[in-house]
Formats: structure tokens, sequence, C-alpha cells
């Protein structure tokens, strides 16, 4: 079987890789293990050097992997470059802090002297998505490797350039052979993988059903995961808001890689008396957008990932319609291309309203009041992120306790950052990513006590 490199602009295959045998996956593993039995061993202050490195190459090649990016998936030429320096900023952030996190900590008992030590615990899995194809990666792999781990990724089968590109900047960085590699396969060969006892855990980022195998699959094998699936980020803007900032943010907030991110905005609940004016601006905002090539550094979207993608965004708009969904704006598809879109008049039963819309569809819902608002947001199987927008910010602290999610950010843009925890719940997943939180995941808290 092989795995295609293909443009999503114009359809073009770009290059063809041979899937890994399995005599090639098992020489994979053997060559992490190997890697581990040192690289745990290795002290901070070399790891801190080698992903400093890294940061430096990230930066030094971030037009070329940004390339990469729009090549292979679409991405806006300008959004690929601000996801490398992300990932730059995420080398450094551990690089800086993982020291102080994974230190001894110091208990109190009754006698004697007692302490938690902070251990890696060897070969970690990582099955990742293409829509953030670098970020998604390196959000797992920078913690990972300060803590003295070391991974094998499986990469979404549409960005395997991507995929070594990753694996050849940890290289070029110093990082020896072994600490990271790429696993050219299919969904398929999982398993294998979580089979093998010397790959001690697991992390995901995609879909509900790929996450549900990956965790029914590494539990049947006692192995941990961290598991970070979908979401349907609620936007809430209050009566008390400042509307026109909202409006402009909720516009970027959906749109953000081509609404095809688990924390884009995508149920916006307003309260009934500033619907309107919201609407406006927010209408005029996605109108301003210009569609084209990624390539261009003055278009805002391109195509999404893959055509079959947007003809299941199409399918979930025009079921919503049929079952009196209204289009304000847009809902119009040709190929992977896909116009930003205003749906309204959503309610309970329609995909619109049950279902993640994974492209720029924003839904609209309207709420009678801020209890009203907090149960509509509430009304949903996700709880990934989600925002709040109020000038009070005494009650916006009292509200977004009530709210079922991961994080929910007041008067802003929610967005990932390394140093703030990162994860859901509900069927948007367990665990956290990033942060203190992120880099003990998969790390084995040992207590220590002497008497």
């Amino acid at each position: 079987m092989s795995i295609e490199s293909k443009n999503p602009f114009n359809n073009e295959t770009l290059k063809t890789f041979e899937e890994d045998s399995e005599q090639q996956i098992k020489e994979k593993i053997s060559r992490s293990q190997k890697a581990y039995k040192f690289w745990k061993e290795e002290n901070f202050t070399h790891k801190k050097e080698l992903m400093l490195k890294t940061a430096v190459l990230l930066r030094d090649r971030k037009e070329k992997y940004a390339q990469l990016m729009t090549s292979e998936m679409g991405k806006a030429k300008k959004e690929a470059i601000s996801e490398i320096e992300k990932c730059a900023l995420a080398c450094e952030y551990y690089a800086n802090n993982a020291e102080d996190f994974l230190a001894d900590q110091a208990l109190e008992v009754p006698n004697g002297q007692a302490y938690v030590a902070h251990d890696p615990i060897g070969i970690v899995l990582a099955v990742m998505p293409w829509n953030f194809p670098f970020w998604q990666v390196f959000r797992f792999a920078a913690p990972n490797l300060m803590a003295g781990n070391v991974g094998l990724l499986k990469h979404a089968s549409n960005v395997p350039q991507c995929a070594l590109a990753i694996q050849e900047v940890f290289e070029d960085a110093g990082f020896p052979k072994g600490c990271f590699q790429t696993l050219m396969i299919s969904s398929s060969k999982v398993n294998m993988v979580l089979d093998d006892d010397r790959v001690k855990a697991a992390t995901l980022t995609g879909s509900e059903l790929a996450g549900s195998k990956v965790a029914e699959r590494a539990g049947k094998n006692l192995k941990k995961t961290v598991l970070e699936l979908g979401g349907s980020d609620p936007f809430i803007v209050l009566k008390d808001a400042d509307i026109e900032n909202a409006a402009k943010t909720g516009a970027k907030a959906r749109m953000i890689n081509n609404g095809q991110s688990c924390i884009a905005a995508k149920r916006f609940i307003l309260e009934e008396s500033i619907a309107d004016k919201f609407l406006k601006i927010f209408q005029e905002e996605l109108e301003k957008l210009k569609i084209g090539n990624p390539e261009d550094e003055d278009i805002d979207y391109g195509p999404m990932a893959r055509e079959d993608l947007a003809k299941e965004l199409e399918e979930q708009v025009q079921k919503s319609v049929e079952k009196g969904a209204k289009i304000l704006i847009g809902g119009k598809r040709d190929k992977a291309f896909f116009e930003p879109t205003i749906l309204t008049n959503v309610k309970a039963g329609m995909p619109a309203y049950e279902e993640e819309l994974f492209g720029p569809v924003a839904v609209i819902l309207i709420a009678k009041d801020e209890n009203d608002a907090v149960k509509l947001a509430n009304d949903s199987r996700f709880g990934l992120g989600g925002s709040l927008w109020t000038k009070d910010i005494e009650k916006a602290k009292k509200l977004v306790r009530k709210i079922d999610s991961g994080a929910v950010y007041i008067n802003k843009l929610m967005a990932s950052h390394p140093a703030v925890p990162f994860g859901g719940v509900k069927m948007s997943g367990y665990g956290r990513e990033l942060s203190e939180a992120g880099i003990k995941e998969f790390i084995n808290q040992k207590t220590i006590w002497i008497d």
C-alpha cells in the first residue's frame, strides 16, 4: 500500500511513499528502545541545548516548512508560517521550564523524608491529525523529549512530507537517531504498534472514532492514553459585551485554519437583544475574506484539506437546511473549496446542532438570557473549549464555572499556548497537553520515602 501526498488546491500528486512493512515497524521500535536506554539518562543541560537548537532551525526553515503545509493540506501560507513560529515557541518553553517542572517534589510525612521523583516511561506513540501538521506534533514531542521519553509518530496519511520534515529537524538539531521517528503507516497498523510491549503509552488527536479505537486497544494492553478529540466550541456573546470586538474576533475564531480546528468557535450563542447587531458585523467580516491559492500572500484561506471533507461538510449543511436551518451567507462548495457560511434557525436534531462542523460554517443560536446561553453551551456532547464575551468580569468568572469544557476564555480568542493546559471533557477526550500538566502525563510519578 502507498501513502500519497496530494495538493488539495489543484489535486496534483506531489509524492508517493511506500508504507512501512511489519519488519520495518519492528526495526523502528527497536531503534526507539535502544535510543531510550541512553536518552532517559541524558542531563537537562544537553536536552535543553538540543531543543533550543530545534527552535532555531524551525525559524530558519519556516518558509520551507510552511510551504510543505500549504502544499499538502492547503493551509494559507501566512497561517503556516505562524504555525512554525508557534512550534519554535513550544520548544523554547519546554527547554527553559522542563527541569523545574520535573524537579523532585517534597512531601510532608510523619517521619523521615519523602518526595516524588518524575521518571520517563519510554516509547510514546503519537497518532496525529492533518489540520495543524507541525503544531500538533510539537506540542507532544517537545515536552516528552525533554522528559526523557522517545517518540514514534503515526501522522495523518495526507501529510507524510510534514511528518518526515519533523523527524528531520529533530535529527538535524542533534537529537540522537531513534529519539523521534516517523512511522509511514496507515491506521490499520496502529494496533500492531500498541501491542508491542516496548511502547508504553499513546496520545491521539483526532476523531471520536479514532480516539475510541486507540483507547480500546491501549486499554487492552493497560497502557495510558491522552485523547484530544472533536469540539463544537461555544462563542457566547452577552448583551453587555463589546459587540464590535466580539463579532470581529468571532470571525477570526471561526475561520482559523479555514475552520478546520477543534477549538475554532463553531456555535455562536447570542443574547437576543444584540443578535442582529452582532450578525451584521460578523457577516461583513466574513465577506471581506479572500479565497484562492493558499500560496498567495494576500489570500486569507484556500481549499479545505481534502475534497471529501468539503463534501461531508456540504452534506451536514444541506441536511440541516432540509430540517429548517437557514443559510444567511455562503453554503456553496467548489471541489475542495467551501464558502464561509452562516447558518441561522438551527435547532436540536439538526447536524449543525448535534455534530461538529469541521470547516468554515458558523452556527447561530439565540439565547433568552445569560442562563439560557450557558444551557445552550452545555447542550453538546463536546467539551473542549469556548469563550464568553461580557464587560462584567465578575459575572463572567461565575458563569464560566458553569460551562462544561476543558477551557473557557473571557473576552479572548480561544487558542492554545505552551504555558496553559489544553484538553477537553465529555466526548472531546481526556488528559492534558502543554504547560506543566502536559509534561507530566507520560511520567512515572514515583514516591520515595526515606526513614
